[in-house]
């Protein structure tokens, strides 16, 4: 049977992830352009662990103590260039691991992510959990409109751990996006399309909604990244989490979501849906690719 609001046949979109090398997030000024082709600064990366000292937001370094990067240099205290979105999601006394980029132009953190036990307890007890839960169902992991949204952890854009379960008591509408997706038509249309309902849903008068972004490639997609993102884009959080990572978790919610996602190489093939979720957590309506409208999700939130 067909499943309601469901097309069994979603369309494939092959999203390019562009590879950002030596111009990735915190890079410094690039040389003037020359007509001669120039090759990439050279760099190096290291697994580094560390404790955030400080975030200091006019220079763009974050100072941190971080452990022995064997082979590398011994445990010490040091300024690294961050990008926009992991300064200003910083905090002091927060641990972290991260990859160091060693550049002719300097020192690098890239990949930054929370790494305290007590966070890192959660994500992996709920990734387990998850997993055990699809393997039970087998088959007939993906749920149907009426079931409840699984349980989960992730994290969300501030690197706050973040439980399904906050979400109870409030309608959710959740989608799937990831931010170096380059096809206008697939990711940026459906972070458009949900602006544009989070102010609609709003002018309607819909109380106690809140808008939820799974990233497809938690790889990437750290929380500075996904902080970043919302703020090149002007995007109100006050009732909008972007969620990532762990990878494993993110691969289960997709099969019992329904959603695709291929990696191919540097490439990710995928489908995309809009699910809404009632305020006992229970999965009502959905809408698969990126065509839909707010005001297929207005007046639902509103219950008309």
């Amino acid at each position: 049977m067909m499943k309601p609001g469901y097309s069994p046949l979603p369309r494939l979109a092959t999203c390019l992830l562009i590879l950002l090398g030596a111009l990735g997030a915190g890079c410094g000024k690039q040389p003037a352009a020359t007509p001669a082709v120039t090759a990439a600064p050279a760099e190096k990366r290291y697994a580094l662990k560390g404790e955030i000292v400080k975030a200091d937001l006019g220079r763009r370094v974050l100072i941190v103590t971080h452990d022995e990067i064997k082979g590398f240099m011994p445990r010490m205290t040091m300024e690294f260039k961050v990008s926009q979105g992991d300064l200003a999601i910083a905090q002091p006394g927060q641990h972290i691991r991260a990859e160091l980029v060693q550049r002719d132009d300097g020192m690098y953190l890239e990949k930054i992510w929370p790494d305290d036990e007590a966070t890192a307890r959660a994500l992996d007890a709920a990734a387990k959990a998850l997993a055990q839960d699809t393997a039970m169902r087998g088959k007939e992991a993906y749920r149907e409109i009426g079931e409840a949204l699984p349980e989960f952890t992730l994290l969300d854009q501030d690197g706050r751990a973040v439980a399904g379960s906050r979400f109870r008591g409030k309608q959710v509408v959740l989608n799937f996006i990831f931010t170096r997706c380059p096809i206008a038509t697939m990711c940026p249309a459906a972070t458009l399309r949900m602006m544009d309902l989070q102010k609609a849903a709003r002018a309607a008068g819909a109380k106690d909604f809140e808008l939820v972004s799974l990233s497809l490639d938690p790889e990437y997609d750290t929380p500075g990244v996904l902080k970043e993102y919302a703020a090149v884009r002007g995007i109100d959080l006050s009732n909008w989490s972007f969620l990532t990572g762990p990878d494993a978790a993110v691969r289960h919610l997709l099969a019992q979501l329904g959603v695709i996602r291929e990696f191919e190489g540097d490439t990710i093939k995928h489908t995309l849906a809009t699910v809404l979720i009632n305020e006992q957590g229970k999965i009502i309506y959905r809408m698969d690719g990126s065509m839909w409208t707010p005001e297929d999700f207005v007046r639902r939130l509103k219950k008309e």
